[in-house]
């Protein structure tokens, strides 16, 4: 069954409580990060399900162990220091967002890239701030900073409480793919609005969520999706959860907080 809400900003959001097949320019998610937030850690899809509806996209896995990145259709987390696994199709993922990437525009911009310098190529790119987009960014990095977070057990918490014992390393002269979303202003409590970035290595060696990066002359590419689907957990934890749209400061604390 699917509930359709009204258009906005020539974005659709459509809330599923079942799965559908492959649909381009669509950004298909597990979850609200307002429940990861809020501590619901609890697995609902798998990850064999997962891949029928993306092959690149970013998320977690049950329990909050580990950061996942989806690239070139395969499922990779990346453990303590930034260790870089494959995922079984059996392993659930309470939060995850993925697409099929098929690339609308283009660049490598000149100079050094970091995340505000992203962010700026992607404002030229397209005025389209409204509209989710996929972003994808290969090739040498000078530095890229990732962090972890270890396998929690219940009673599990807030996720601003778990990242304070996140694990912080500098990857150096590397080469590797950011795996990217982002997501406008509207999309808060059900994504994270501005940019949500995960590093895996070109070896698939290492990996984890970007707190910071530096990289010269890399390939960026785009994909606008103008449809956001949200698969409605139907565990216990979800059905319980407080969905209130957490905080900026909060947000920045787990999404954004300031690199070393």
């Amino acid at each position: 069954m699917r509930l359709r809400l009204p258009i906005l900003a020539a974005a659709l959001i459509v809330l599923t409580l079942g799965c559908g097949g492959r649909e381009p320019g669509t950004v298909w998610q597990v979850s609200a990060i307002s429940a990861l937030m809020a501590g619901d850690y609890e697995g609902s899809v798998t990850c064999g399900e997962l891949r029928k509806h993306g092959d690149f996209g970013l998320g977690t896995f049950d329990a909050l162990d580990g950061e996942m990145v989806v690239e070139g259709g395969v499922v990779y987390r990346a453990g303590p220091e930034g260790v870089v696994t494959r995922v079984e199709d059996s392993t659930k993922t309470p939060f995850a967002a993925v697409t099929f990437f098929e690339s609308d525009c283009s660049v490598t911009p000149a100079g050094k890239l970091d995340i505000p310098a992203l962010e700026s190529v992607l404002a030229r790119m397209s005025s389209a701030k409204n509209v989710p987009c996929a972003v994808k960014v290969a090739g040498r990095f000078a530095r890229v900073q990732i962090r972890t977070v270890p396998r929690q057990t219940e009673p599990y918490p807030r996720l601003a409480e778990a990242v304070k014992r996140q694990s912080v390393v500098d990857l150096k002269d590397i080469d590797g793919v950011l795996v990217a979303f982002r997501m406008p202003a509207w999309a808060d409590g059900v994504n994270v609005p501005g940019l949500h970035l995960h590093f895996i290595s070109a070896d698939r060696t290492r990996g984890g969520h970007v707190l910071a990066f530096e990289a010269v002359e890399p390939t960026v590419d785009v994909d606008f999706c103008r449809t956001l689907v949200v698969n409605v957990p139907g565990t216990g934890g979800f059905r319980r959860v407080d969905l209130a749209p957490p905080s900026n400061a909060d947000l920045d604390r787990v999404e954004r907080p300031a690199a070393k």
